[in-house]
């Protein structure tokens, strides 16, 4: 079993910048894909960034490349999430994902375990 919990959302300023994490713990060797995704409100859940296990691969979504930038930390089994020149649409429940494989993926359906989600807020 894995357990993800995710960190560092908040409420901020269009412009200002924020970093999550989400650790890991349990069973796990950490040696799997991971990503971000985020569900705002009365929107699908949607893909925002993936990475690889030993980080080689990141494919992010259209809508925040470039401002965002996922990292992960295999030692400390952790993962983050870079956001940089935040908007109002950025508004959402963020939420820390892992694959049962290697390699990254944008899909959701690929994802084995998922964390409880953290809150950003981007006001205007």
């Amino acid at each position: 079993q894995v357990r993800l919990a995710e960190s560092g959302g908040g409420l901020v300023q269009a412009g200002a910048s924020l970093r999550l994490a989400c650790a890991a713990s349990g069973r796990t060797s950490f040696r799997y894909g991971m990503g971000w995704f985020r569900r705002a409100p009365e929107k699908e859940r949607e893909f925002v960034a993936t990475i690889s296990w030993n980080g080689g691969n990141t494919y992010y979504a259209d809508s925040v490349k470039d401002r965002f930038t996922i990292s992960r930390d295999n030692a400390k089994r952790t993962i983050t999430l870079q956001m940089n020149s935040l908007k109002p649409e950025d508004t959402a429940v963020y939420y820390c994902a892992a694959r049962q494989y290697l390699d990254a993926s944008i899909r959701s359906a690929e994802y084995y375990y998922w964390g409880q989600g953290t809150q950003v807020t981007v006001s205007s």
